[in-house]
């Protein structure tokens, strides 16, 4: 504990943003460039050393938040990396994207503003990169086993650098043309710009994991043949089916899902495209959903340039504290948080009518309406009570020349027949059937991810990855040395 006193005196300071108007102009980092080190070690050093630190139990990763909480004061960040890379294989990543648990359960958290877990991984990260303290660990010896990663989500990658350094050769098979799963094409640059993955990308390959692009297992290779070429076989595929409106009017055009609009603006942004058939340009865009999917395609439509955006959560607006009764510290609280895409569309007013920033809270959509052209032009909707019944003379509608659902996933997608090829076994909800060792009930074949255990948080998925690792490695060889943070039955914390 560097500072004894440094969560008294020093007060929660985050990595400023660069001003809405300015940012909204471009696709980059929303965050102000070189703004995080100079105030990251005072951060730091609010970290109160607990002596049973729940933000460990917060992170399903075991992160060793306070250890490197403490180099990081000392600007020791060599240490700290090594600390942070012992057990989480990209924490660039996870300090851009996840939603921070860690922080919900910061024992100072309890009537205090937590520590900035977040701003300070991502800052011992982004400075292992420029120091040189995250080269390749190729493996001394190969183990002669050989195993196929189905998937190059955050899942299938923590999967692969383990048993790669573990001393397996090992194939990463993934459908689309460029390595990442939905970091790749449904993140948006401006939460996460692609040369972080490709720095990792590069990190793996100079480790020996070898990368299969454009090809989607069950299509393009039969699953029982790749089966037989491997000792091992891992789907980490993710679950990109995604959920439905069945409403009146949803066969209309211009009502699309959110997982089709979002890898089109980052095809744009690769260079792949000059703009995306699915702009929002000068439309009246809606979004169905309150997650972050609807946020990042809230953050997207800005960008293009729509004449406005209204996001719809059917959850009634959250408290700006936690509410102890029902989600006591340290559990995740649901409460009303500012997305950087949210403060956008309040700064630009891009919904009006909306209760908060762009959001319509309580609401239910009841219908679409559409031209002669059987285009969509309008959207009914109603509010709800917590129980979702509707609420006589509530009723409104919202202008409509894109809709956009993001309604969450139920399991991995089925349609290039990957699981009815091999014949797995599926949970009632959708994802895949497993053990408690990650196995399926096909023979030297496991599940991991969002794909078995259903949609969840980046630090899962990476956590998944390392523990199907673990398994994988104990099944090839009879015993393993790899970490194993979770099983596949650990849930979040809740009361």
């Amino acid at each position: 504990m560097a500072d004894p006193k440094g969560f008294m005196t020093t007060p929660r300071q985050d990595w400023p943003r660069r001003p809405v108007e300015e940012r909204v102009g471009d696709w980059d980092e929303v965050y102000v460039p070189g703004a995080l080190l100079p105030i990251i070690s005072k951060q730091a050093d609010r970290c109160m050393d607990c002596g049973v630190p729940f933000c460990h139990e917060a992170c399903p990763l075991g992160n060793l938040i306070p250890e490197w909480n403490d180099l990081v004061s000392r600007e020791d960040w060599r240490a700290a990396a090594d600390r942070l890379h012992a057990t989480n294989n990209f924490p660039e990543f996870t300090g851009r994207l996840c939603p921070a648990p860690c922080e919900a359960g910061c024992v100072l958290a309890i009537n205090q503003p937590a520590v900035t877990i977040k701003n300070v991984e991502c800052a011992i990260g982004d400075r292992a990169w420029e120091e040189g303290f995250a080269p390749p660990r190729p493996p001394d010896r190969l183990s002669g086993r050989t195993v196929a990663v189905i998937g190059s989500g955050p899942t299938g990658l923590a999967a692969a650098q383990q048993l790669t350094r573990a001393g397996h050769t090992v194939a990463v098979y993934e459908k689309d043309d460029r390595i990442g799963g939905l970091m790749r094409y449904g993140i948006p640059e401006f939460k996460m710009e692609k040369h972080h993955l490709e720095r990792r990308i590069e990190q793996m390959r100079a480790e020996g994991t070898k990368f299969r692009t454009s090809t989607a297992v069950g299509r393009d290779i039969g699953a029982a043949e790749l089966r037989s070429r491997y000792d091992a076989v891992v789907i980490a595929t993710g679950a990109t089916a995604w959920r439905e409106l069945s409403v009146p009017g949803r066969e209309l055009s211009g009502i699309e899902q959110a997982m089709e609009y979002l890898p089109l603006s980052n095809r744009v942004c690769e260079g792949d495209l000059e703009s995306s058939p699915m702009s929002a340009a000068g439309k009246h865009v809606v979004i169905v959903g309150g997650g972050d999917t609807g946020a990042d395609c809230l953050g997207t439509a800005v960008r293009e340039g729509a004449a406005s955006v209204t996001q719809l959560d059917i959850y009634a607006q959250p408290g700006a504290e936690r509410d102890e009764d029902v989600e006591p510290w340290p559990t995740y609280p649901k409460i009303y948080r500012l997305s950087a895409a949210h403060e956008e569309a309040r700064d630009l007013e891009t919904a009006p009518a909306a209760d908060a920033d762009a959001r319509l809270f309580a609401a239910s959509t009841l219908r679409f309406a559409g031209d002669a052209d059987g285009h969509v032009r309008s959207l009914h909707l109603v509010e709800v009570d917590a129980q979702r019944r509707q609420l006589p003379d509530t009723g409104r509608t919202l202008p409509a020349d894109l809709v956009l659902l993001a309604l969450g996933f139920s399991g991995p997608d089925r349609r290039d027949g990957l699981i009815e090829q091999l014949g797995l076994e599926m949970e009632p909800r959708g994802t895949i059937t497993r053990d408690a060792g990650f196995a399926t009930n096909v023979p030297g074949v496991f599940a991991a991810g969002d794909a078995a255990r259903g949609q969840s948080l980046i630090v899962w998925a990476i956590a998944e990855g390392r523990a199907v690792a673990a398994a994988v490695d104990h099944h090839l060889t009879g015993s393993s040395r790899l970490p194993a943070p979770i099983s596949p039955y650990d849930r979040p914390m809740t009361v």
